[in-house]
């Protein structure tokens, strides 16, 4: 099955439990399309470069999953319908980077690895 990266941003005004709440549910819809939810990162609370309906602020949340094009484009529709959502990106992969993504890696991991590249 291809595999999917999704981020999505909540509103503000949601509480971490209802946040990490919705990051569940989506991945019970993947599950229940015939796919799975590979892993999840729950980012916080962060601001936004601009406001998206009045909030300047949103939840964001990371999912990986390995689910088949329909599940997908359910879980995106549901996405979008659901009032606490904001925004959705959803990226097509080769493959899963293993290890946590850049947001939760510690800044001092992420200065290491720019002198190396240099």
């Amino acid at each position: 099955m291809p595999l999917y990266e999704h981020v999505f941003i909540a509103r503000q005004d949601l509480s971490n439990a209802q946040a990490e709440g919705l990051i569940e549910h989506f991945g019970a819809v993947l599950s229940d399309n015939g796919g799975k939810l590979v892993e999840h990162e729950y980012w916080g609370v962060k601001t936004m470069a601009y406001k998206i309906n009045k909030n300047r602020k949103g939840h964001y949340a990371f999912l990986k999953s390995d689910a088949p094009a329909p599940a997908v484009q359910e879980m995106e529709r549901l996405m979008r319908l659901h009032e606490d959502v904001m925004r959705v990106l959803t990226i097509k992969v080769d493959e899963h980077e293993e290890g946590p993504s850049v947001q939760m890696q510690k800044k001092d991991d992420r200065d290491d690895r720019r002198r190396e590249r240099r």
